[in-house]
């Protein structure tokens, strides 16, 4: 039986994790973390992860930035695997959160799901084969209207995997509207949609001459990236220290 603290239980992805962990037969939640009262729970809730005195084969984390820090402690402390699914980390937490994996598993990805990291890796093979080729790269990325951020982490890391595979030769252009040129043959495209109640969509497309090869993944609910934190929480339980990811997971 996997151990697990729920590290943001009573926010929305801490409530979906939540739930479907009462579905897994080999995992169970034996303690959360979460400063907002008033979400009833089936296990005990801690204000702050310093206060956490359940052991535990690993945490999931969907919480804040300004959290991360005193969880990244906790988990070197404690020596208690850390699957960290919260976003929008600083140059100087990111920096912590490598130095800490020298002392303890942590798995960080920029999207949970299990349908994007294995579009991230096919994206790859697409990438060495179509540009050389002369194909133009373009990525529309669309999500709900109170999404904040544009363009989606999600689509910067599916540029990021491309543009690995391309030795890292290529510019994102976010915005045309003030640009009066052709388009340069070493770009990526990336553009942004917001409305309604859209999860997530992400087209990736590689256009040539008279051709087109377009990859889409659609999101339906936040579920997918709770299933993808489970399923990683079960891979890196009793992992050793080392900074793993999603690739690790699809991979095994």
């Amino acid at each position: 039986m996997v151990k697990v603290i729920m590290h943001g239980c009573n926010g929305k992805m801490g409530q979906v994790v939540t739930r479907l962990v009462e579905q897994e037969k080999d995992m169970e939640i034996v303690a959360g973390v979460d400063p907002f009262d008033g979400i009833p729970n089936a296990y005990p809730v801690y204000k702050n992860i310093k206060d956490c005195v359940i052991p535990a084969d690993v945490i999931i984390d969907f919480a804040a930035a300004p959290a991360v820090d005193d969880l990244v402690a906790y988990a070197v402390d404690t020596k208690t695997p850390l699957v960290l699914c919260t976003t929008g980390l600083s140059g100087a937490q990111v920096r912590n959160v490598e130095e800490a994996s020298e002392k303890v598993a942590i798995l960080k990805s920029a999207n949970m799901s299990l349908g994007v990291n294995l579009l991230l890796k096919l994206l790859k093979e697409a990438a060495g084969a179509l540009a050389p080729a002369g194909y133009d790269i373009e990525i529309i990325e669309k999500h709900h209207n109170l999404k904040k951020d544009a363009p989606s982490g999600t689509a910067l890391a599916l540029a990021d995997s491309i543009n690995e595979e391309l030795d890292n030769r290529y510019e994102y252009v976010y915005d045309r509207s003030r640009r009066r040129e052709s388009r340069n043959e070493n770009e990526i495209g990336i553009s942004a949609v917001r409305g309604g109640t859209l999860v997530g969509e992400h087209d990736v497309m590689f256009i040539g001459e008279d051709e087109v090869v377009m990859f889409r993944h659609t999101a339906h609910s936040k579920a997918i990236l709770g299933k993808g934190a489970i399923q990683a929480a079960k891979f890196l339980a009793g992992k050793q220290p080392g900074l793993y990811n999603m690739q690790n997971v699809i991979e095994q």
